[in-house]
């Protein structure tokens, strides 16, 4: 089993910044791909960030060049850096830690708010 515990949300004032962090532990391994996913109140989730385990990053288009996603060396903690925030960012946010090669293998922390105020 794997724990994800997710940290750094708050309120901030458009145009802030804010970094989120999410600890793994438990069983982890080396292969996972992590995640962060926000969701308005109302709103579906969204996925938000993607780091690959090679490294490689995606992100959704509404926050391509203002968020950072990022990992510790040991991977087991993922980070997103939120820059330039608006108010449109508000939403509770999740981090979810899968392996693409065993489907059972998916875990999501409890989610954080983050709120932004205009």
């Amino acid at each position: 089993q794997v724990q994800l515990v997710e940290s750094g949300g708050g309120l901030v004032q458009a145009g802030g910044s804010l970094r989120l962090s999410c600890a793994a532990s438990g069983s982890v391994f080396s292969g996972h791909t992590m995640e962060w996913y926000r969701q308005a109140p109302g709103k579906q989730r969204d996925l938000v960030a993607t780091i690959f385990s090679g490294g490689n990053t995606n992100y959704a288009a509404s926050v391509k060049g203002r968020f950072t996603i990022s990992r510790d060396n040991a991977e087991t903690t993922v980070y997103l850096q939120m820059n330039s925030l608006k108010p449109e960012d508000t939403a509770v946010y999740y981090c979810r830690m899968y392996y693409p090669v065993f489907s059972s293998l998916d875990y999501w922390g409890q989610g954080i708010q983050v709120t932004v105020s205009s």
